[in-house]
């Protein structure tokens, strides 16, 4: 059955997770009122790449969690996006949070390939492994910005039985055809579909340049948004996923066996 998602390509205010919030919970009500089953925000929605003073921003797991369900329940949607995040080891996490449209909490994942351009590894702990979610829509990988570059995961998800990747990042400029190639690369090689939230807005430096897609596991591009900010929904239909691995049986056609030189 067909299913909407939502795209919620915001501005994020550095160092203001009041004013962040507010955008988010305003963004939730209306992409809820469209129908759409979950809503994702960029990464580091909350506080922004305010790395330096991670520590003050950063909040425990069950913080994030709680910050984020009451928001999904308040406006009755799901919600995907990443927030810093103090881990058991006493390190910060770039760490996304699935909760449903009930508040429960699906899934965690924390940023496995950290950003080395925008100082991630100088502040941050790096996660250790994929989250591969159970939700209403079918099986869901998670991943979140710089780990759109490394397909081993997202093959990973697809080994998994992966029917869907969500993606939240702060993908900023002059690296537009990168991500466009790369969203459409990482869908067509694992035919599932690629959901991907990004910023809008400058900071640091850098400015974001927006372009949420959502691509089916055919490569093509269902919808492509602009660079400005806005909520996008996005119809899904998981009949396209069946069809294009039933015309193309990629996965299936695999020889690992092959994936070696002589001698090893």
């Amino acid at each position: 059955m067909p299913w909407t998602v939502a795209l919620g390509q915001m501005d994020v205010t550095p160092g203001d997770p009041a004013r962040n919030r507010a955008v988010v919970a305003d963004l939730a009500r209306e992409a809820a009122r469209g129908g759409a089953e979950v809503l994702l925000v960029p990464e580091l929605w909350a506080s922004g790449y305010v790395l330096d003073r991670a520590a003050d921003f950063a909040l425990s797991l069950e913080e994030s969690v709680a910050d984020l369900a009451q928001i999904a329940t308040s406006a009755g949607i799901g919600l995907y996006g990443s927030t810093l995040v103090r881990r058991a080891d006493g390190g910060i996490g770039n760490t996304a949070v699935l909760v449903d449209r009930d508040g429960r909490h699906l899934a965690t994942y924390s940023k496995v390939h950290l950003f080395g351009l925008m100082d991630e590894p100088r502040y941050l702990a790096a996660g250790t492994a994929p989250t591969l979610a159970e939700t209403p829509w079918g099986k869901t990988g998670l991943a979140i910005c710089y780990d759109l570059r490394f397909p081993e995961l997202f093959r990973t998800y697809a080994f998994a039985g992966a029917e869907v990747v969500l993606l939240v990042a702060q993908w900023p400029m002059p690296r537009l055809a990168h991500w466009q190639t790369l969203l459409r690369a990482r869908a067509i090689e694992n035919q599932a579909f690629v959901i991907a939230c990004n910023r809008v807005g400058s900071s640091g430096g850098n400015t974001f340049f927006g372009h949420s897609t959502v691509i089916d596991p055919w490569g093509e591009i269902l919808f492509e948004a602009d660079d400005r900010p806005g909520l996008h929904r996005v119809e899904i239909d998981p009949a396209r996923l069946a069809a294009a691995r039933k015309r193309l049986p990629v996965l299936g056609d695999r020889r690992p066996a092959a994936y070696h030189f002589p001698g090893e």
